[in-house]
């Protein structure tokens, strides 16, 4: 359950640990999209749309 209570919170005694270790970086969207399943997927679904678009263009 969600603590509402308006006290301060102790500092711990511990340091906070490193958001990131120094030697990787971030990763972000483009990283994402740069991976080959996920680029195969969209270009599928992509294909479908397009093939779905042209059918109610020219057949419809």
């Amino acid at each position: 359950m969600l603590d509402t209570s308006r006290e301060p919170v102790p500092a711990s005694a511990e340091p906070a640990p490193a958001a990131d270790p120094p030697g990787e970086e971030p990763r972000g969207c483009l990283f994402a999209l740069s991976q080959p399943p996920l680029m195969i997927f969209l270009t599928v679904i992509g294909a479908l749309l397009l093939a779905a678009a042209l059918h109610d263009l020219y057949v419809l």
